[in-house]
């Protein structure tokens, strides 16, 4: 693990600000077998359709985001959690301004 400290109970989303215009991450793991990533998104950013070789499941912090998976698109809102499965294209763009934990299993 990386750019957190260890042995202390932390709040995620306090980890990382919000910056207008811009995508902001930071890594925690990121290896063969996992990858840990805490996002921020300003309001209308958006990470384009790509693919994973391995599952990824984003937990939403804060905010809203749109969510394309394949032909299929949803909201998602603080508290939630979506599972974008491996090798299926998938998209995500802030609705308002939001947080997400990005855990990517290989």
């Amino acid at each position: 693990m990386k750019n957190i400290q260890l042995a202390k109970a932390m709040d995620l989303a306090s980890l990382i600000e919000y910056k207008p215009g811009q995508v902001i991450s930071l890594t925690f793991a990121q290896n063969e077998a996992v990858g840990i990533t805490l996002f921020s998104f300003s309001q209308n950013e958006s990470i384009s359709t790509h693919s994973s070789s391995g599952d990824a499941m984003v937990y939403i912090l804060d905010g809203k985001a749109q969510i394309t998976i394949g032909s299929e698109t949803l909201t998602a809102t603080k508290g939630q959690v979506v599972v974008m499965p491996s090798n299926v294209p998938h998209a995500l763009e802030a609705i308002e301004n939001f947080k997400m934990l990005l855990v990517v299993v290989m």
